[in-house]
């Protein structure tokens, strides 16, 4: 078994430990499941942002994806975003993160984006876990509205209900770290 190998499968089993639940839920997209994941729950670990720093950082470099900097919609994007540029960085890359709010403050500076984005930026946009694909599409408009240029979106988990699909007919490229399938909830 190689290193990722092993970590896709740490990856899975802390979800299914961590973050999956059964029963009757409605998703912020409105649509009912009988499963929840609740990847904070994983992100927000010590060990999970561990296992999808080396991950996340792993699939950029096989993608060919080089960004400036890393992050998304807040609150979910966050940990992955901090997670891979800390991992980068024990690495010696270069890999910086931010956080897009779901809207502009009132007060202070009155940014959106907040961290280290810099106009012109190349970035890719994370996200805990894809559904529709609406907090990727969001946080892909906010950094494009400030100049940044997206290199794609990368997942935790994709529920595999159409997001991944939705993002890629918008002509971005989506890697995903999860399925639902792999978790064994499809």
């Amino acid at each position: 078994m190689t290193p990722t190998t092993a970590l896709e499968q740490r990856l899975r089993d802390l979800l299914r430990e961590r973050s999956v639940t059964h029963g009757d839920f409605i998703l912020a997209s409105g649509r009912r499941s009988n499963f929840y994941i609740d990847a904070r729950r994983t992100t927000m670990s010590g060990e999970g942002l561990a296992v999808i720093g080396a991950l996340g950082l792993a699939r950029l470099v096989a993608r060919g994806w080089a960004p400036d900097l890393i992050g998304g919609l807040t609150l979910g994007a966050d940990p992955v975003a901090y997670a891979i540029a800390a991992a980068a960085r024990s690495q010696g890359r270069s890999l910086d993160a931010f956080t897009v709010r779901k809207q502009a403050k009132a007060h202070g500076t009155g940014k959106r984006i907040e961290g280290c984005f810099t106009p012109g930026a190349s970035v890719v946009v994370v996200e805990d876990v894809i559904t529709t694909g609406q907090s990727a599409a969001e946080a892909i408009a906010a950094v494009s509205a400030e100049a940044g240029r997206v290199l794609g979106v990368l997942a935790v988990v994709d529920r595999e209900e159409g997001g991944r699909a939705s993002l890629e007919r918008a002509g971005h490229a989506v890697e995903v770290l999860v399925t639902a399938t792999e978790l064994g909830l499809r």
